[in-house]
């Protein structure tokens, strides 16, 4: 886990000790982007906001105060569009998981049509450009009405309509008995799912490889959290906060290098034969720099999870989307519940304005 600094920040006249991360993660636990965007910069412009410990209940404060890097992660990210800007006037990067399924019409998710959030994407690529905008089918769920099949025309339709602006697709596999929030929720609503079999997952693997190929898009593919080793079909396991796009968008951030222990290089310059070659490892950056990946996993993280080490700001139950598979809400009427209370204190220290 990654140690960071603690500052003072001073609440109804009395100081408060506060984690002071560089990497702010917002976040796993609910769309913050689609339904708490407002709520984000208020809080980012303040200064600081809190959350509640799901495991003890304990209210512990987050710091912007050191804030370099953010990765948002959404169903619908439209609502931070009007927001981007103050990211770049404060010299925060950031990059966006943004989930984009197509399960409207097995009603699966509520969110906007998939015509809206096709747009929205390209919308975002246009500020942030396109390696900061990470296309997410997640998860990829069997059901008695969606069968792989289903699944790869799916694919295949966005993916079309996203060639020209994404670097990568991650997605993962419905893993529906490990996770008890999902089963339940599934079980609840009466969703005939299906668990992935070991050659299903072969089998689909296998089929995205080829229409990745064979459509040109020319992807990166990658699981999220997945056992399953799929490298030999070019597949990667992920890293959703992923040190090297991190050093990639914001390299020349000396402050948050350091605190990541990146060392960035200058580029031996080209000669009359072509670029000379860099060190094994090493990424190359505009301007004729590079650098040797150092990321390291976060070990509070899942087993097969990547991620480094980032501070997520958002808390469970409180997600509106109301998925049928979701493993963030103990329940919709949860959800709602603080969703509304939400609304009656937009602007609280925490996102459900306790």
């Amino acid at each position: 886990m990654a140690t960071w600094k603690y500052t003072d920040i001073i609440i109804d006249g009395q100081p408060m000790k506060a984690q002071a991360p560089l990497i702010v993660s917002a976040s796993r636990s609910t769309d913050i982007p689609a339904f708490y965007a407002d709520w984000f910069f208020h809080r980012l412009e303040k200064g600081y906001s809190a959350w509640t410990n799901p495991f003890n209940g304990v209210k512990l404060y987050v710091s912007f105060e050191n804030t370099r890097f953010i990765v948002f992660w959404s169903k619908n990210p439209r609502p931070l569009l009007p927001y981007l800007h103050i990211l770049k006037e404060r010299n925060i990067k950031c990059y966006v998981q943004y989930t984009l399924n197509d399960y409207e019409q097995e009603k699966l998710e509520k969110v906007p049509s998939l015509a809206t959030r096709i747009e929205t994407f390209k919308l975002l690529v246009e500020q942030l450009g396109r390696g900061a905008v990470i296309w997410r089918f997640d998860p990829m769920i069997l059901t008695d009405d969606i069968s792989m099949d289903d699944l790869l025309r799916k694919v295949q339709n966005i993916g079309d309509l996203l060639k020209d602006y994404t670097n990568k697709l991650v997605f993962s596999y419905a893993d529906i008995a490990m996770y008890k929030k999902v089963k339940h929720n599934l079980d609840v609503n009466g969703i005939p799912y299906h668990e992935w079999e070991i050659e299903q997952m072969e089998e689909f693997a296998s089929r995205l490889s080829a229409m990745n190929r064979e459509r040109g898009w020319n992807f990166q593919l990658a699981t999220c959290g997945e056992k399953i080793d799929l490298s030999k079909y070019g597949i990667l396991h992920n890293r959703c906060i992923d040190g090297d796009l991190i050093t990639r968008l914001a390299w020349d951030d000396k402050k948050l290098m350091d605190f990541m222990k990146v060392k960035i290089e200058d580029a031996p310059a080209p000669t009359l034969f072509g670029e000379p070659e860099l060190p094994q490892g090493a990424i190359r950056l505009p301007h004729n720099h590079y650098f040797i990946s150092t990321h390291k996993k976060d070990s509070g993280q899942r087993q097969f999870c990547g991620c480094m080490a980032s501070k997520d700001i958002g808390e469970y139950n409180t997600c509106p989307h109301l998925c049928e598979y979701c493993y963030a809400n103990a329940t919709k009427d949860l959800a709602i519940k603080n969703w509304k209370q939400h609304q009656q204190n937009k602007f609280a220290d925490t996102i459900t304005g306790k």
